[in-house]
Order: C-alpha cells, then sequence, then structure tokens
C-alpha cells in the first residue's frame, strides 16, 4: 500500500474517530500529494511520496523552532505533534552509526573508482550524491544536515 493509500485510509478512520486534529493534518498531507501529482502530470513515487513528506516535516520544524523563540509553546506544541503524525508514513530514521558507516562505503566505493586515490574535502558533492542514492536504494532515510557533516568528517579524515 503506498504512502497516498495509506493516509486516505487513516483519513476516515480520523474521520469516523472524530479526531479533528489528526483529520486536518492528513487532509493537508494528502493535497500537498495532490497537488504535486497534478504539477507533475502522473501518479507519484514512493520516492516522490516519501520526499514531500520529508519536506512537510522539514517545515514543521522550522515553525517549531520560530514558535520557541516566539514564546509561543502550545503552537510549537501543535507543530511536533504534526511532526510525529507525519513521520509514521515514512520508513524508519537511520540512527548516526548506521549512515556513518554508509558514508564510510561511499568513500570507499569513490576511492575504488579512482584509482586507489582517497577522495579529499573538494569531493564533496560527488560524495553527497552517491551518499543520497545509497540512503535512497536502501529504503531509509537520513537527516541531510547529519548526513553532510558526516561526509565532511569522512573526507577529512
Amino acid at each position: 500500500m503506498s504512502i497516498g493509500q495509506k493516509i486516505q485510509t487513516d483519513i476516515i478512520v480520523a474521520m469516523k474517530a472524530k479526531d479533528e486534529h489528526k483529520l486536518t493534518t492528513l487532509r493537508m498531507v494528502k493535497s500537498a500529494l495532490k497537488n504535486k501529482e497534478i504539477d507533475k502530470r502522473e501518479p507519484l513515487t514512493d520516492a516522490e511520496e516519501a520526499q514531500i513528506l520529508t519536506t512537510l516535516i522539514k517545515q514543521r520544524k522550522e515553525s517549531v523552532e520560530s514558535f520557541t523563540k516566539g514564546d509561543r509553546p502550545e503552537l510549537a506544541e501543535k507543530e511536533r505533534l504534526e511532526i510525529g503524525m507525519i513521520e509514521g508514513y515514512l520508513p524508519k530514521e537511520a540512527g548516526e552509526d548506521e549512515v556513518r558507516k554508509l558514508v564510510q562505503g561511499v568513500i570507499a566505493h569513490l576511492q575504488k573508482d579512482a584509482g586507489g586515490v582517497k577522495p579529499g574535502p573538494k569531493d564533496m558533492g560527488t560524495a553527497m550524491q552517491v551518499a543520497r542514492q545509497w540512503i535512497l536504494a536502501a529504503g531509509i532515510r537520513a537527516d541531510g544536515k547529519l548526513l553532510s557533516e558526516l561526509v565532511k568528517e569522512e573526507l577529512a579524515k
């Protein structure tokens, strides 16, 4: 079952349970998915749906930060709840150790492709691209900032 289908099923469950906050959050997510599908003019892939949800989570995290700075804890808490609901539809987020192992594998792969020459900090862009592809292929998700820091750290060694 795709993310969109799962959300549609959960919207019906939320309606029956009269869970207003969950219902509005799921409708917002469904709307974002549908808008992207209309823009693309063909059905979304699972990876595209996951990317849209990741973007929505990132927006919510920025809102939490703004509301916390603006001394609006009730709005920040509402956004945190929405983040939790949206994350439930995504694959589990990889931990730092798992991402580090993947990054080390990427660098070893790049070194092998370069004829044994160890990649340096100037190869950051290439390493990030390959790492993102490997993460998608593994069916996991990783925080972009964490990924960037680990790639930079491993390339500096």
